[in-house]
């Protein structure tokens, strides 16, 4: 099977111009060299789940082809690089955010380590991500993951 290298990006800030943050990730996104934004979802405004007493969140989706030279060690560094650079601080868990990049999925890798874990749960968890997919047409990304994987997130009853 030929790789397309493809990702799917979530972005989210829910502190200061919430706007300007997502523009100048998805701005700094597509300057890296081994990145190629190749669509961008419109800005949805969504309420904080786990720790909810903070502000409102944006979020958006980003679709973008990856250099096969570029490994996930080096995208996840280089988006924690973005993240840093446009300020953000990690002030507790699940807390307001200046600006928020997480890797969704990449292709269909199934992985945990202590840094990274594909797919990332929100793809699963999140109502947002799902509407927001659907609403890019982009669904489909749901169908390179086994039931299993769903399954870990969505315990039946």
């Amino acid at each position: 099977m030929k790789y397309s290298n493809t990702a799917y990006l979530s972005l989210g800030s829910n502190m200061g111009d919430r706007h300007h943050y997502l523009e100048q990730a998805v701005w700094e996104i597509s300057l890296l060299p081994e990145i190629q934004v190749l669509s961008q979802s419109k800005p949805l405004e969504t309420a904080p789940l786990e720790n909810t007493n903070q502000p409102m969140f944006l979020n958006q989706i980003i679709k973008v082809h990856v250099s096969p030279s570029f490994t996930l060690p080096c995208l996840l560094e280089s988006l924690q690089s973005i993240e840093n650079k446009l300020g953000r601080k990690r002030r507790s868990w699940k807390g307001p955010r200046e600006i928020d990049i997480d890797i969704l999925s990449y292709e269909s890798v199934v992985m945990t380590t202590d840094f990274l874990t594909l797919p990332h749960h929100s793809l699963f968890t999140r109502p947002f991500i799902k509407q927001i997919l659907v609403e890019m047409g982009e669904v489909g990304v749901y169908s390179l993951y086994q039931e299993s994987v769903y399954e870990k997130y969505h315990s039946r009853v």
